[in-house]
């Protein structure tokens, strides 16, 4: 196989399904690799050049979670979960820690095959961020806000904080990730939430109004994130970023 076809992870405790997949994947194309824990999924993920991964949550020792944590601190690999019914809660968090899908055990191969293509081009589709955030990389600033993307808070120019919700923090990323660059309304769905639920969902619309109303001096004329008619949204200043900066006074 050519090194440009995908490089699937798959991490799970299970010999069977870890063979199952592997197995089925490559005959449908893909390269795949197998870890049978958390730890030895970052071994490889440290070592090799990993595409997407497909992650079970239920592990001993280090769960799925804490490796999908681990993954999101440090790269943008597109995860897709995989869960048991009864984990409907720990499914919400990893789609919230950044995961771009799951699917419910038990699944057929072949609706995993689909969901794989189509994680890998939405990725494929999106811009790469402007910046590689480094873990010291801490603070963002744009126009007269700060914002801790460690803590998850935004800074007015006093230092007081502004509470945001988990989706405008992830919006808020988003624009600051890609400054300057247009961002359609299904790019920033799948940015922040990794898969659209609806064709026609308009959420987007109704973050950026509310984040509008929280960094905007005019949330009717605003002048940081601009709408661009026919494209989306885009973030129309500069923005910087450093370790952790003294408040200002």
């Amino acid at each position: 196989m050519s090194d440009k076809t995908p490089h699937i992870l798959v991490v799970d405790d299970n010999a069977e399904i870890r063979d199952l997949l592997s197995k089925y994947l490559v005959r449908n194309g893909l390269r795949a690799t197998t870890a049978a824990s958390g730890a030895e999924a970052r071994k490889i993920l440290a070592a090799a050049a990993i595409d997407l991964i497909v992650l079970d949550i239920m592990m001993p020792g280090e769960d799925g979670l804490s490796v999908c944590r681990h993954v999101r601190e440090t790269r943008e690999t597109p995860i897709i979960l995989l869960t048991a019914v009864a984990e409907d809660t720990d499914r919400i968090i990893g789609l919230e820690m950044g995961a771009d899908d799951y699917l419910t055990k038990p699944f057929n191969p072949r609706e995993l095959l689909a969901r794989i293509k189509a994680v890998l081009r939405r990725a494929n589709a999106l811009p790469h961020a402007a910046v590689s955030e480094s873990p010291s990389e801490t603070v963002v600033t744009f126009g007269e806000w700060r914002l801790r993307t460690d803590r998850r808070e935004l800074e007015d120019t006093s230092g007081k904080v502004i509470s945001l919700s988990t989706a405008e923090f992830a919006l808020l990323k988003a624009f600051t990730d890609h400054p300057r660059m247009v961002l359609s309304r299904d790019q920033l769905l799948d940015i922040t939430q990794g898969r659209a639920a609806n064709v026609f969902d308009r959420s987007i619309d109704n973050q950026v109004s509310r984040l509008r109303k929280k960094i905007e001096t005019d949330p009717k004329n605003p002048s940081l994130i601009k709408t661009v008619w026919g494209g989306g949204y885009m973030l129309s200043t500069e923005v910087g970023r450093g370790g952790a900066e003294r408040r200002t006074p």
